[in-house]
């Protein structure tokens, strides 16, 4: 789909334990991403089983929802970096395509 005045992008969301975020948002940084919005307390059922929402003495153990975009050309690169993260626990990766009215926000 392309709308006229919006410019192509890749979006990338994770839902990963709160304890692997900073290492993945300095991962999304180093790439190139200009910044992410991070959802904590996500709850969920999935192929770990349920997930609770905010825990009550230690956030660490909550799941989070990071949302970046990036330009289509630094996407690859992103994707590959976050793949062993998923590899070695519970998390899920979407990837899609998405179109912003920005675009010099995300370059």
């Amino acid at each position: 789909m392309t709308i006229e005045g919006l410019t192509p992008m890749t979006k990338i969301e994770l839902v990963i334990p709160s304890a692997e975020v900073d290492a993945v948002t300095a991962l999304m940084r180093s790439v190139g991403a200009t910044g992410y919005t991070a959802l904590g307390g996500v709850s969920g059922v999935g192929h770990h089983g349920a997930h609770g929402g905010r825990m009550l003495f230690n956030d660490r153990d909550a799941l989070t929802l990071l949302i970046t975009v990036v330009p289509p050309e630094r996407a690859e690169t992103l994707v590959a970096g976050l793949r062993p993260v998923l590899a070695g626990g519970s998390g899920v990766m979407f990837v899609t395509d998405a179109a912003v009215s920005r675009p010099d926000y995300f370059r």
